[in-house]
């Protein structure tokens, strides 16, 4: 392919992702849209639908340039949370607002912005480098990300795998900047356990409460059992497991009526130092302490995992030290993603733009960070690419 000259606009792209209203499973077109910019980049577009069976389908997207030598890969998702309360938003937060150089919408920071600046960033690199780069460039595009997580990237991964496409390396979007563009990628993740315990008694009169056994009472010493003392203390690269409860319901149409049944959902980070099986067992330890009838449900949606430093972690570093003068915190903080599927097959790293604003009313992304997170991809890729 000879080189062209580079037309993307990141922050106008973004624009135009943002204005797919692509609320988690739902795609309307934000992937098709995708795949249209790329193929005119030179890509290799693949649309990948999956629907586990009691699931929605899912669209996902696999792109690649170039078909031999190494594969950089880029991942990311089109899928966003719901806008929430519409009047509480200074713009429609579907139309991809641009106003004194700043981008507001449902996306803006997780994480449309950062699919665009890499699709501009490759396009940038194709338009010195050509086609023939020694190499090939892919993204991994999943519209499953914000929810269950069943029929995107892992999927896709799987589906590579068969065929025997191998991924060498790979960035994930996220938006890991803390407070300034640069300042921090994540190179693990800590584990994420949920649990519904459900408490069970006998209903009676709140007067007479020697006839009844309060579901509610026995939920509360449950509870304060698993938050009263720290799970642990942490690790060497990891902060220390943490366990909230997420809500609380009983449910009771009478304030004199004793429960016969109470119910929370609590959620554990969880460090290296444990397995979701092994936090699993620690969680029933202490609810047996207390005793009486109770249901536990857990799923975990993924365990802790590391991936030393090495050339993607040192490489991107020295990309934004050179785009933004600033030296990045390597850090496992913070929520799940799609690596934790990703590092099973190739080193990754995440990176993105500041993360402050995502999912909240009036989201957002400075012009200047979109354009220089576009120039840091782009200088990562070249020293990805460097003599090849």
């Amino acid at each position: 392919m000879a080189a062209t000259a580079a037309t993307i606009d990141p922050t106008a792209l973004t624009s135009e992702l943002v204005r797919f209203p692509s609320v988690t499973p739902k795609d309307e077109g934000a992937i098709a849209h995708l795949a249209r910019v790329l193929e005119r980049v030179g890509f290799a577009c693949e649309v990948l639908e999956f629907a586990e069976p009691g699931t929605e389908r899912v669209l996902n997207l696999y792109a690649r340039l170039g078909k031999s030598g190494r594969n950089l890969c880029f991942a990311g998702h089109t899928d966003v949370v719901p806008a929430g309360n519409l009047a509480n938003w200074s713009v429609d937060p579907f139309a991809g607002s641009v106003k004194d150089g700043v981008l507001v919408g449902r996306g803006a920071a997780d994480m449309k912005s950062a699919i665009a600046c890499f699709v501009a960033a490759a396009e940038r690199f194709v338009a010195v480098r050509g086609g023939d780069f020694g190499g090939s460039i892919s993204l991994l595009i999943t519209g499953d990300e914000e929810a269950v997580a069943i029929n995107g990237t892992r999927k896709v991964l799987e589906t590579l795998a068969r065929r025997g496409e191998k991924l060498d390396a790979c960035i994930v979007g996220e938006p890991t900047s803390r407070k300034t563009l640069g300042d921090m990628i994540k190179i693990g993740r800590r584990g994420s356990l949920n649990g519904t315990l459900t408490a069970f008694g006998v209903q009676g009169h709140t007067a007479y409460p020697h006839f009844a056994d309060n579901a509610a009472h026995r939920l509360i010493r449950m509870l304060d059992t698993l938050t009263r003392e720290p799970i642990d203390d942490g690790s060497a690269k990891f902060e220390p497991s943490n366990l909230q409860v997420a809500t609380i319901d009983v449910g009771n149409p009478a304030a004199n009526i004793i429960p016969d049944r109470a119910q929370a959902v609590f959620n554990i980070r969880f460090n290296d130092r444990w397995t979701g099986k092994a936090m699993e067992s620690w969680v029933r330890e202490r609810l047996n302490r207390i005793g009486g009838k109770y249901e536990l449900a857990i799923q975990v949606s993924g365990e802790s995992f590391l991936v030393p430093p090495g050339e993607v972690s040192e490489k991107l570093t020295r990309a934004i030290e050179g785009v933004t003068g600033r030296r990045p915190e390597l850090s496992t903080g913070g929520g799940t993603s799609d690596a934790r599927f990703i590092q099973r097959y190739c080193p990754v790293a995440e990176f993105g733009l500041v993360g402050e604003t995502a999912h909240k009313v009036n989201e957002r992304a400075a012009v200047s960070d979109i354009e220089a997170l576009t120039r840091i991809y782009l200088a990562f890729i070249e020293l990805y690419f460097a003599g090849r």
